[in-house]
């Protein structure tokens, strides 16, 4: 679901990606960063909405009279699993995105992915979800710059990645059933790491993709939007990660 055609544009050489000082790419660049900010604000107010105002609560999740979360409801499923469902549409109905259908569907997804996220509320504290956030967004502004400073190509490093995040993800449903607190463990600590070096890599993938597209802006509107979601994932991932790590439970 954040993969836009990751390697859609593998005929720039890697040394273009120095072209830091490009008005343009700049332009473009802070055009994306501005969709991925304003997407965390909105996923965050409505997981707020979700997780703690009282009627929206009882809606979406089964509560103990001690706050406790005790499962989903009906509804709390359709918007848990309503993530998995955009992004396989994504995968196979989103073929031939305008800048319209494509800015639809980050919005779409903003939104359906801060839904989910009201359950954290229930399960970490506010001050421990509020710290992980300055944490991750820490890391994300340091590693963001590296992969758009970089004169490295990390298109090999960013391969190696995208195929760890799937076995992550196997990793991920094999523990659901065996429920190994070691594997947990290091299933949060390589997710970490993934997202981390995913960061960098996708960075550095936009800007391969300004130049690639020579500046068709029905193009560059569609890339910014999927570009945006790829960051905006890699932040959510990141983030959930290093909370499932550090986080301090209710």
């Amino acid at each position: 679901m954040s993969d836009f055609n990751r390697d859609y544009a593998r005929t720039v050489p890697a040394d273009r990606a120095d072209m830091s000082v490009d008005a343009g790419l700049r332009s473009f660049m802070l055009g994306v960063y501005n969709k991925v900010a304003l997407g965390l604000v909105v996923s965050a107010l409505l997981a707020y909405i979700t997780g703690q105002v009282e009627p929206v609560q009882r809606l979406l999740y089964q509560v103990t009279a001690d706050g406790r979360l005790a499962g989903y409801t009906l509804a709390g499923y359709v918007v848990a699993f309503g993530p998995l469902v955009l992004m396989f549409f994504g995968m196979f109905g989103m073929r031939n995105a305008t800048p319209r259908t494509s800015g639809i569907y980050y919005w779409a997804f903003v939104a359906m992915i801060g839904a989910s996220l009201g359950a954290i509320t229930l399960v970490y504290t506010g001050a421990s979800i509020f710290q992980t956030f300055l944490i991750t967004a820490t890391a994300f502004g340091g590693l963001s710059l590296v992969g758009y400073t970089t004169k490295k190509d990390l298109s090999p490093m960013g391969s190696f990645l995208i195929l760890g995040a799937f076995g992550l993800m196997i990793a991920m449903v094999v523990n659901i059933f065996v429920a190994s607190s070691m594997l947990y463990f290091i299933i949060n600590v390589v997710g970490v790491l993934i997202f981390a070096g995913l960061i960098a890599y996708d960075t550095q993938r936009l800007k391969m993709t300004y130049y690639e597209l020579g500046g068709d802006q029905a193009a560059m509107g569609v890339a910014t939007n999927y570009g945006a979601l790829s960051l905006y994932l890699d932040f959510i991932n990141l983030f959930m990660f290093l909370l499932r790590l550090f986080g301090d439970r209710r």
